[in-house]
């Protein structure tokens, strides 16, 4: 990680993101709540997967930062949990692998980003302020309306999406990428533009996140045989279109 943090526990300003760490490790999840602590966050630290499923019933945090390696319930099956209650807070995984293969995983299991260990401090809090960010905007954001474009449609204000009348099982950074598409219908739109206007994120080279979060945003309009909306154009874009033949 290389960043060394005071001693010591900062007094926090009243009205802070409260995040849940969810770390078995000592020694790292020791680290995150000073850094968090000292970077302005209310902090709560859990050690296990069943005691942070019950911290977040008794209190729901804005954020939760959550290692995949843990006793007993495991970090994938706490954030299945967590989405499966309903919750729409921000997930950020933690997790020593980084193959393509664990962050698809990750994202299926409900996550909305994705960081291996070991990482920078300034990316982690980059990547928090991104995800309380988008949250703030949507909480804030009320009455919006409908998108729609074809036969699918997006109550903004409800965050639910359908397909011909049916509804779609859409999370977060799902929704959140179909409602730019359907913003921005028949342009061109380039990884790149995706994940600085969805996540947030200056684009480094690295747009796994908006492929694999792309994927599951196709089976869920394809599914039930549906013709193909998202098209792949040339050069790595893609496009909301109607097609005639369900190609691409």
């Amino acid at each position: 990680m290389g960043e060394t943090v005071q001693q010591g526990r900062p007094e926090i300003m009243p009205g802070a993101p409260a995040i849940l760490v969810v770390e078995d490790d000592r020694r790292m999840a020791a680290f995150l709540d000073r850094a968090l602590s000292y970077a302005g966050y209310r902090v709560a630290v859990t050690e296990d997967g069943e005691r942070a499923l019950a911290a977040a019933e008794a209190r729901a945090p804005d954020l939760v930062v959550l290692d995949v390696m843990l006793p007993g319930i495991d970090g994938l099956e706490v954030a299945r949990r967590l989405r499966a209650g309903n919750s729409g807070v921000p997930i950020l995984m933690l997790t020593a692998r980084e193959g393509l293969d664990d962050r698809i995983e990750g994202l299926d299991a409900g996550a909305d980003d994705y960081l291996a260990k070991p990482f920078a401090l300034q990316e982690l809090l980059a990547r928090l302020r991104a995800l309380l960010r988008g949250r703030a905007l949507a909480v804030a954001e009320t009455r919006r309306g409908l998108l729609a474009y074809a036969d699918v449609a997006l109550d903004q204000d409800a965050r639910e999406a359908t397909r011909g009348g049916r509804r779609l099982a859409l999370r977060n950074k799902e929704l959140e990428l179909l409602a730019y598409f359907l913003r921005h219908p028949e342009r061109v739109l380039e990884p790149r533009t995706l994940l600085e206007a969805v996540w947030g994120y200056p684009y480094l080279g690295d747009a796994n996140l908006v492929h694999v979060t792309l994927r599951r945003l196709r089976q869920e309009l394809e599914a039930d045989d549906a013709p193909r909306l998202i098209q792949t154009v040339p050069r790595g874009g893609y496009l909301l279109r109607q097609s005639t033949n369900g190609s691409a």
